[in-house]
């Protein structure tokens, strides 16, 4: 019995930290991407962009926190030598959501000529934390490695990422928004699409370049046709968000949703392929889940807190998204006490 908990227990404690992390990068996604879409909109639509994310975007941290907890906590050799070796892109990362932060309370407290500043904040912030996740992305891959090949293949996804969160952010305008900041987001969708496909296509290429044990991985058989249905199926979404959006006709008959569902699609099978190439090392190529995982009657203890905290996350998120789904309106305050912003009807 000890030896089954011994090695089920860290799986299991990789499997919550993958599922917080990738519902992180989906749910927090959408909102970095509508930050980074905010100045090609007039000062009316930066208000419904902004009410669009106003209900989710705090709670969406939450998945981060969690991730970041239970690596810290559950795999701390781990923790360890990710954190030291991206200490840089981190402090950067929570620059950008303190920026965000800030902004998005200010803006709608502070007087029209400041309006402007608060608004590019919130823009900078957004993508300040998209490149810094993208740059944390490429050193991880890479096994934090420091030469210069390592480091361009970083640089490479740093300033791709971006392309992949406006995509969602676009996305999540199309479903919450309509007339003609619902267009313009079709439009934003399909400008984004094509740098976001010749990215992920170009990563894909480079990662086994940089990392030995993606190349194993990828090109070994029979793992090889085993992971064939991912490029197919994101080869699928792509068609089919390069379908929609260009025809909106299509998005007026009630299927703009397709570019959302169909973006995340492609996050996920992404996320999928890279816990496949990456298995069984944490930190790859330096210390696999057993080697990193804490001691066995603390990932017991731990076990019960996760128990409780997990359904209680997903509960909390099913509930505010479904209370707070619909159309996305323009800002209005209410004088009470302070000023708080609304925009969900």
């Amino acid at each position: 019995m000890n030896f089954t908990w011994n090695e089920m227990l860290p799986l299991f404690f990789m499997a919550v930290m993958g599922l917080a992390l990738l519902a992180y990068v989906v749910l927090d996604g959408y909102d970095l991407g509508v930050g980074i879409l905010l100045p090609f909109a007039t000062d009316d639509e930066k208000d419904v962009m902004v009410s669009s994310i106003g209900p989710f975007w705090d709670a969406n941290e939450t998945w981060l926190v969690l991730g970041i907890g239970i690596l810290l906590i559950a795999f701390p050799a781990a923790h360890g030598i990710v954190l030291s070796a991206l200490y840089l892109p981190v402090a950067l990362m929570l620059i950008g959501l303190i920026l965000r932060g800030v902004s998005f309370d200010f803006r709608v407290k502070a007087r029209a000529e400041h309006k402007t500043m608060w608004n590019r904040l919130f823009a900078l912030g957004s993508l300040v934390t998209a490149m810094a996740q993208g740059w944390m992305l490429g050193s991880y891959l890479t096994g934090f490695d420091h030469g210069w090949q390592s480091s361009l293949f970083s640089l490479c996804i740093a300033l791709t990422l971006p392309t992949g969160y406006a995509l969602l952010g676009a996305g999540w305008l199309i479903m919450k928004t309509g007339d003609n900041l619902q267009l313009k987001a079709v439009h934003w969708a399909r400008l984004v699409l094509w740098p976001m496909g010749a990215a992920l296509v170009a990563i894909s290429l480079a990662s086994p370049m940089v990392s030995h044990t993606v190349l194993e991985r990828w090109f070994a058989m029979p793992q090889f046709i085993g992971l064939l249905p991912i490029p197919v199926a994101c080869a699928v979404a792509f068609y089919a968000i390069l379908h929609v959006t260009g025809k909106p006709r299509v998005v007026a008959a009630g299927y703009g949703w397709v570019v959302f569902a169909a973006t995340v699609l492609i996050f996920v099978l992404a996320f999928l392929g890279l816990a496949y190439s990456l298995y069984p090392y944490i930190v790859i190529d330096k210390l696999t889940v057993w080697q990193a995982a804490s001691a066995t009657k603390s990932l017991l203890f731990i076990f019960v807190g996760v128990a409780i905290t997990l359904p209680a996350i997903i509960v909390y998120t099913v509930f505010m998204y479904r209370v707070f789904w619909g159309r996305a309106r323009a800002l209005d305050y209410a004088l009470s006490g302070d000023r708080r912003a609304s925009g969900v009807s």
